[in-house]
């Protein structure tokens, strides 16, 4: 078996306007293709960031997301960033709440949490 990398990654939000505005607008991804599936009434939106592809799939009768304790399956997306410090500062300046910085105790390098709109954890790490 030869896997060579992570093709896509896919989300499921609750809102589309806010959805892509969060993920587009804030994060910076961009979009590939969008399209409206009437057979499943949702939103499929196929985002770009770097080699990184993220399926946004828009469904409003979805179940929430548990939270704590943690359930089985996607814990959260870590995005590498440059600084943690200053792009912490350009998401609360957007409005988006992150936790405290913190060291990552295996790597010894800066990571926080953030969440996407729909609760999922979003971490950025150096």
């Amino acid at each position: 078996m030869e896997l060579n990398r992570v093709h896509h990654i896919a989300i499921i939000g609750s809102d589309y306007e806010i959805s892509k505005h969060f993920y587009v607008d804030i994060l910076g991804f961009q979009v590939i293709r969008e399209h409206y599936r009437e057979d499943r009434e949702d939103y499929k939106i196929d985002l770009q960031l770097g080699d990184m592809e993220l399926e946004l799939f828009i469904r409003k009768d979805c179940p929430k997301r548990p939270s704590y304790p943690e359930a089985y399956g996607l814990r959260h997306l870590a995005f590498h960033v440059k600084s943690v410090e200053e792009t912490v500062k350009e998401l609360n300046t957007l409005g988006i709440e992150t936790e405290p910085i913190r060291i990552d105790f295996f790597t010894g390098k800066k990571m926080t949490f953030f969440q996407d709109p729909d609760g999922l954890p979003l971490e950025l790490h150096e």
